[in-house]
């Protein structure tokens, strides 16, 4: 009896185990699926600034209230952005949405 228990509780615990793997590696592909869907987005939405003619970003700054043309980091922040200022982070917001006013 001990043999025949001790066989089925291996063959069980490898059935899980593989189980267990199985859904591991489907849940870090659709992690890495999401990762590549949310930078391809993002890269469209930056795409789709209007640039000058040194592919600077035509934008309208909202602390200043004035037209500026920035560059654009790959974090969607122009580079006059202030992380301390809630109107940078405004813009920075409208960039990401797609939203941001342009010239």
């Amino acid at each position: 009896m001990d043999d025949r228990l001790d066989r089925f509780l291996r063959v069980k615990l490898r059935t899980v185990g593989k189980k267990y793997a199985e859904t591991r590696d489907s849940a870090n592909r659709q992690m890495e699926e999401a990762r590549e869907a949310y930078r391809n987005a993002q890269d469209t939405v930056l795409a789709d600034l209007p640039r000058d003619e040194h592919g600077r970003a035509k934008i309208v700054c909202r602390r200043y209230v004035d037209r500026r043309a920035a560059p654009i980091d790959k974090e969607g922040r122009p580079k006059c952005f202030d992380p301390d200022h809630p109107a940078c982070e405004g813009c920075v917001e409208d960039i990401r949405e797609g939203t941001i006013e342009t010239w």
